[in-house]
């Protein structure tokens, strides 16, 4: 595995570009270094890595803890690419990822991506570990618990998705005011109905607000007021 990592380190290496390095790090507050590789040539060189190397769970927590911002996004891609092979016990690798090294760029992609895909395929998976997560003092695994069902469109779990935004409804983390309205944003493509009954019966944030109803059309505002009015 040593041989392993040093052959992609140095091609990593190899494409190291200094100025988008610098801007990327400016993008992410400095959280980071970076090599300067995008997300294009990133993904060309991994299907090259992977065309002579299998991606296993010890080597994409290697990849994790190495420096460059680059190493845990390409572990990321991996992780997606053999969520199939996982199973319950992954999930401790998957929680060790969210919270190491923690940052949007990794836990969203994590949530949305494998999160939301193990959750579905191991339910009680979704019962302990999206209970506990939604819990947590760590905000990360709160925004994880809120944005696992983004893709689940007709599968969502309404009863859960609202009870866990409006336990976090009063939170002044920005990252949790701002997951809260991407769930609902999201979840309002299938229920935009639903969506605006619920924000408009509770408190909000005002970010969680704007970002809840950015995209609701008129013709879900309408539905709205005529469901009222027939009350």
């Amino acid at each position: 595995m040593e041989e392993t990592i040093k052959a992609l380190q140095m091609e990593f290496e190899r494409h190291r570009d200094p100025s988008a390095a610098e801007a990327m790090e400016g993008y992410m507050r400095g959280q980071f270094p970076f090599f300067g590789i995008k997300a294009p040539l990133r993904r060309e060189l991994m299907k090259a890595f992977l065309a002579e190397h299998s991606p296993s769970k010890e080597l994409i927590w290697l990849l994790w803890n190495l420096p460059e911002r680059e190493y845990a996004a390409l572990a990321v891609d991996l992780l997606f690419k053999i969520r199939k092979q996982l199973e319950p016990a992954d999930i401790a690798l998957v929680e060790r990822c969210i919270v190491t090294k923690s940052w949007w760029d990794t836990v969203d992609g994590i949530a949305s991506s494998v999160v939301g895909y193990l959750f579905d395929r191991f339910p009680e998976l979704r019962d302990e570990y999206a209970e506990r997560w939604i819990r947590s003092d760590n905000f990360w695994l709160n925004r994880t618990a809120i944005l696992f069902q983004l893709r689940y469109k007709e599968k969502t779990d309404e009863r859960r998705l609202y009870d866990y935004v409006r336990r976090h409804a009063g939170s002044s983390e920005f990252f949790l005011q701002k997951a809260i309205g991407w769930a609902l944003r999201e979840y309002a493509k299938t229920s935009p109905a639903s969506v605006v009954r619920f924000v408009g019966a509770h408190e909000w944030k005002p970010l969680s607000r704007r970002e809840a109803l950015k995209n609701i059309d008129e013709s879900a505002l309408a539905e709205q007021a005529e469901q009222e009015t027939s009350r």
